[in-house]
């Protein structure tokens, strides 16, 4: 792999081979996306690309309405140059997040701005009443773009086909087992449909539109109702051969502790430290039927329950950091989800002194622990940033290059 040291930030380059065209158009239309605009030459000397392959690509990719010109740069002496950049009304994608209580619908525009969004809840989650209500969602969502759909992402909760834990319990879908969601999801709405893991998909989200997005390699905690982990490994998301990589809500954290809401075992993360267990609690204290906003009420009331759940999720989240910093050697871990920015915040403080690990280094470019930028449509976002991650993100070689460091 070829490595320039110009600055830190990761940025992929192009192959000049004819085979590699598809690739080639995912990195211009990547480094276009990360900087705005650019000029041809600016985007060749970033990707690596002669002049004559991007002046090919561009100009295909304008021609497709997936780019426009955007006037040109008055700077220096001769002819300014011509600057592109992705243009917002060449398409849309949709993104839905299926959970245990609640659908998140979103729609993107090709530059990322989130165009639409629907929260509803789910009192039914059947599949017959969520694919009815899937396929309402998106016709409501898609009618308000107007835009091209370019793809459809749908994220669930895991695991996906692990007997005694599939489709049981709070934090799951009832109903599910056997059953082929994408194929069913696709069928239901009359177009291909991407499925994939919550938690996954939300480290997408981050890595496209928040905290993340200059982080190539880092893990992300995501609180759905249960729990989750993300991943993300040069830039791409890390599923595993079944796409169950991270399920960390079912890692032993307390031997012989806490029946596990979900799978039934016994001390499970998830029966500690996550949404479900926090509403429970507040249930059994005459709070029933809590919602987003609640949250943030009764924490800035400072309310006993909160503060246990916070207390407590802080004490098991800091040694589950620590060993996936020691297995997986992250830049960083993210907590990111269904849960008040405030909430978060405290968690991350009260953990504390985390525990020594691989990453327990004095210099670092980013703290062990940051939390998500894109709040409680993580996973929604993650889910229509699936269609636009396989367009614009390249899965070939990436270069160490600053992207403030070179001229335009």
């Amino acid at each position: 792999m070829t490595i320039q040291t110009i600055g830190t930030h990761p940025v992929a380059i192009g192959k000049n081979p004819e085979r590699s065209r598809d690739h080639n158009r995912r990195v211009v239309l990547d480094v276009v996306r990360r900087h705005g605009s650019l000029g041809r030459a600016h985007i060749a000397k970033l990707t690596q690309l002669t002049p004559q392959a991007v002046a090919n690509i561009v100009d295909e990719l304008v021609g497709e309405g997936l780019l426009m010109e955007m006037g040109r740069l008055r700077s220096g002496r001769g002819q300014p140059p011509i600057q592109f950049a992705v243009n917002p009304e060449g398409g849309a994608t949709i993104g839905v997040e299926i959970a245990a209580d609640h659908m998140v619908t979103v729609a993107l525009d090709l530059s990322g701005r989130l165009r639409a969004k629907r929260i509803t809840s789910l009192k039914d989650t059947t599949p017959r009443h969520i694919l009815a209500s899937f396929t309402s969602e998106l016709s409501t969502v898609r009618k308000s773009v107007g835009s091209k759909l370019l793809g459809t992402g749908v994220v669930m909760p895991g695991p996906f086909e692990i007997d005694g834990m599939t489709s049981v319990g709070p934090t799951t879908l009832p109903g599910w087992a056997g059953i082929d969601a994408a194929q069913a999801l696709s069928e239901a709405c009359g177009h291909t449909v991407v499925v994939e893991n919550d938690a996954t998909a939300a480290a997408v989200g981050e890595r496209l539109f928040g905290a993340g997005l200059a982080i190539s390699n880092f893990c992300m905690i995501y609180f759905g109702v249960g729990i989750g982990l993300g991943i993300i490994q040069d830039g791409a998301p890390y599923r595993g051969a079944f796409g169950n990589a991270g399920e960390i809500g079912h890692v032993t954290v307390v031997p012989k502790g806490r029946p596990c809401p979900s799978c039934g075992q016994l001390g499970c993360l998830e029966g500690y430290a996550s949404v479900y267990v926090l509403k429970e609690k507040l249930g059994r204290a005459g709070i029933p039927e809590c919602e987003f906003a609640d949250l943030e009420r009764l924490h800035r009331a400072e309310h006993p329950v909160v503060e246990e759940w916070i207390d407590e999720a802080a004490t098991y989240l800091g040694p589950m950091v620590a060993m996936l910093e020691n297995i997986l050697d992250p830049q960083t871990v993210i907590l990111g989800g269904a849960l008040p920015d405030a909430i978060m915040d405290d968690v991350i403080a009260r953990m504390g002194n985390l525990p020594t690990s691989v990453a327990s280094r004095r210099q670092r470019d980013l703290p062990r622990v940051l939390r998500g930028q894109t709040g409680q449509l993580t996973a929604a976002l993650g889910a229509a940033a699936l269609p636009l991650f396989d367009m614009v993100t390249p899965k070939l070689e990436t270069s160490l290059a600053g992207l403030a460091d070179i001229p335009a």
